[in-house]
């Protein structure tokens, strides 16, 4: 049984019935799952709690991003992966719908002609032809419920199937998002390094003007010529990362390379109200929870099918046919005949195969109750991950910012100074450093607080519908 403290007990939702497993119950399985569940986030201090209903489908929106957003609904409507993940759906729905066939007759027909000759020393007495057709039927009564068994097995199995798609949806999701978020930081970190150029040529050329007067020697000249391919050499890279970054959206959104083109922007800023519910939400929300619920019932099943090949079964089966020497007497129903034939068999001895597949069943009903726990643990910790880092990354902006601040103020302070002789180069050359480590770093830190939402918005099973 899995509980939230003394006051919540439910079992856990694997699939889209009432309260989960209601298929587990059914088939009176020994084991449950064990693993206890939090009443609430221990670091979802500064986050609303939200109703149970709350949709995070469409998560992205928050983001007040537009051409994030569209990315996303691109790249789930063409990515080749999701495409292939949805096959795999509709195979398992064919398996189910084949499997299901096992609780009907089957109807069979045949039909044929044969011509027969006589012969004596080798000389031809004479010759007969005869017709045939017939109807027959068969069908294995399903009295102790293996058919029945092995349809929920197929039945689960599908449904996990389709979670794995929903949980594919949230993955890529998330991906695209983080994708777009490290282009446009990188974006705006090129942005910065060109200001920067921008800035040390100026300096540059005034140490020169400087070193021609006989101001300042020749090292200065150097070291502010240096600093300044320096800053352009990052330019390249930038250039490469932004190039490659690119063309990694494009195979995300099924085009490609190269082929997504955006406009300017910036690193996008995550709502200010995400609201997240308590754990047993989150758990009945992740689709890959749903999914090895779904997988864990199918093992349910298939053991319960397994412990019905001890039992006995029986066979239905009928026949109607015709057979005359005249075709125009196919259809006479004088000359049609018919017969049923009831059968019943059972194991006697085999060797131990019936109780070894039982034995083998059950642990891996064993090891899909272990993955359906471990799943629950995982996602646990993922939400709790990502609320640490959401609630780290809000404070170091605060101190990012300020000093990013001060930076851009004592590079300006120090470039004017130097213009005026009150300082030496070095002075300039250590602030202009220091003013672009702390630009980048706010970037970054921007970028890291963007992805910390994400990762928690898909923590939270975010990302996909039911309707999708």
């Amino acid at each position: 049984m899995i509980t939230t403290g003394s006051r919540l007990t439910l079992i856990l939702a694997a699939g889209s019935c009432a309260l989960l497993l209601p298929g587990c119950m059914k088939t009176g399985t020994t084991s449950s799952p064990n693993v206890t569940l939090p009443v609430s986030w221990r670091n979802a201090a500064d986050f609303p709690t939200a109703a149970p209903d709350h949709d995070l489908s469409r998560w992205w929106n928050q983001f007040g991003d537009a051409r994030m957003s569209s990315l996303i609904r691109e790249a789930l409507a063409g990515n080749r992966d999701m495409a292939a993940s949805m096959s795999r759906v509709r195979e398992a729905l064919a398996r189910k719908a084949a499997q299901q066939a096992s609780l009907f007759p089957t109807l069979d027909y045949s039909g044929g002609r044969n011509t027969s000759a006589g012969f004596n020393d080798w000389t031809r007495t004479g010759s007969g032809t005869s017709y045939s057709a017939g109807l027959s039927a068969s069908w294995e009564l399903d009295f102790f419920g293996k058919n029945r068994q092995s349809i929920l097995a197929a039945s689960a199995s599908a449904d996990a199937t389709k979670e794995n798609f929903h949980s594919a949806q949230a993955a890529l999701a998330s991906e695209v998002a983080l994708a777009y978020i490290d282009l446009r930081a990188l974006e705006s970190r090129l942005e910065v390094v060109k200001q920067s150029v921008k800035t040390r040529e100026e300096t540059t050329q005034l140490a020169s003007w400087r070193h021609q007067a006989g101001e300042i020697d020749a090292l200065q000249l150097r070291q502010a010529e240096s600093s300044l391919e320096s800053a352009r050499g990052s330019i390249s890279s930038l250039e490469q990362n932004i190039g490659q970054s690119r063309n990694r959206l494009s195979l995300l959104c099924g085009r490609t390379p190269g082929d997504v083109r955006l406009g300017v922007g910036s690193v996008p800023v995550p709502g200010r109200q995400l609201a997240i519910g308590i754990p047993a939400d989150t758990i009945r929300q992740r689709p890959d929870v749903r999914a090895a619920g779904y997988n864990w019932i199918a093992a349910i099943a298939n053991t319960r099918s397994a412990e019905a090949d001890k039992l006995p079964s029986l066979r239905l089966s009928g026949s109607l046919g015709v057979n005359t020497l005249a075709s125009s007497k196919l259809f006479n129903p004088e000359s049609a005949a018919a017969g049923i034939i009831a059968g019943i068999s059972g194991p006697i001895f085999d060797a131990g195969r019936i109780r070894a597949n039982i034995a083998a069943q059950g642990e891996a009903e064993q090891q899909a109750l272990l993955s359906y726990e471990s799943s629950i643990l995982t996602a646990l910790s993922e939400v709790e991950d990502a609320l640490i880092a959401c609630r780290r990354t809000e404070e170091r902006m605060v101190s990012v910012e300020k000093a990013a601040a001060a930076g851009r103020e004592a590079s300006k302070l120090a470039t004017q100074r130097y213009r005026t002789g009150v300082i030496d180069f070095l002075t300039v050359l250590d602030a202009q450093r220091n003013d672009l480590a702390q630009e980048e770093s706010l970037i970054n830190v921007r970028a890291d607080r963007a992805a910390a939402h994400i990762q928690l918005y898909k923590a939270l099973g975010g990302g996909w519908s039911a309707g999708s």
